[in-house]
This record gives C-alpha cells, structure tokens and sequence, in this order.
C-alpha cells in the first residue's frame, strides 16, 4: 500500500488529532484507550471538511493509506484509508490497539477466531460487521484478527487511529493470516 505524509491540513483534522491527544495522554489500557478514542472521533466523521483532496485519492489496485498525523513520541498515528470497490485487506491482526471510523461509504469486516494450534491451527469466523459511516469501532490485540472490505459500489473512506507510529513501522498489521478458515 502506498504512504503519503503531511501534517493534519483542515482545521477540523486538527481538532481531531487534538481529541485523540488528550485521551491517549490519559495513558488508559489499551482496549480502554480505543474505546474512548473511538467513541471521540465519532463526532469529527459527519464534517464535510475533515479530509482535504490530497487525502481522499484512492489507487486502482488496492486500498491506499495516507499518513494524515503521526505524534511526535509516537504515541498514535490517524491514517485515512481509500478503498475502491472490491478492494480489502488481507487477514491480520494489529501491532497496537486501533480504531476504525468510517468518514462515507461503509467498510464490510469479518472477524475471526484463532483455533487450534500447530498443523491443528485453523481461522474460525466469528462475527460479521457493516461500519457505516459516521460509526467508529475500536479494539485491542490480543483477539483482533480480521478482515476488512469494500463490498459496495462506490469509493470508501475511513479514518484509522493507531496507539502506534506508523510513519516508522509503515503498517499497522502485525501479522497476516494465511490459515485454512473453518466452520469450527
């Protein structure tokens, strides 16, 4: 996936990073400190100027990430996230807790289940969501694996906090999953 770096550059954007800031200075566990930020980002995703031009293109062949802000100790990173039509992630899991908001369009994510282990280890299925817009979801590893999609017809946007610096690490994925995907 591509990267593309810049400081936050609608006012707006910087109220969010703000808002993120002051939560993760609060230095909450981090399923905690995703459900907060999840729950305060929420509000930014109905403003029309949230993202400028630069960060809602997308790429033909797979979903691009813009590298919107990262905290100079590295505490977060927001990421915007394009997705055109049928494009998705591969199975993964995260190197920090996340949060996903949904700015137009709605992401399609399965969630899974590690189960087994060795020749035994195997994906199970376990939930199914459709994040629309102006709703945000947050989580923490352990437990986070999943897959994220758009399965609609037109170009999807979210906003992706990380309790990670991504301009260093490039990714947020910790691990992707290349296991036989079960029933049980």
């Amino acid at each position: 996936m591509s990267i593309s770096t810049a400081a936050p550059s609608t006012p707006v954007l910087a109220d969010l990073v703000c808002a993120v800031r002051e939560i993760v200075r609060l230095e909450r566990p981090p399923a905690e400190a995703a459900r907060l930020v999840a729950g305060r980002i929420e509000g930014f995703l109905a403003q029309p100027d949230l993202l400028p031009a630069e960060y809602r293109e997308g790429a033909p062949d797979r979903y691009r990430q813009h590298l919107v802000h990262t905290e100079d100790d590295g505490s977060f990173s927001v990421v915007a996230l394009v997705w055109q039509p049928g494009q998705q992630t591969p199975i993964h899991d995260h190197v920090a807790w996340c949060v996903a908001g949904v700015y137009e369009g709605a992401e399609t994510e399965r969630r899974y289940e590690l189960r087994g282990e060795g020749v035994t280890a195997r994906l199970v299925a376990a939930d199914d969501a459709i994040n629309n817009a102006g709703t945000a979801c947050g989580f923490a590893p352990p437990g986070d694996i999943h897959l994220v999609r758009n399965s609609g017809t037109s170009t999807v946007i979210s906003i992706h906090v990380y309790g990670a610096h991504i301009g260093k690490l490039g990714t947020s994925i910790r691990r992707e999953y290349h296991l036989p995907v079960a029933d049980e």
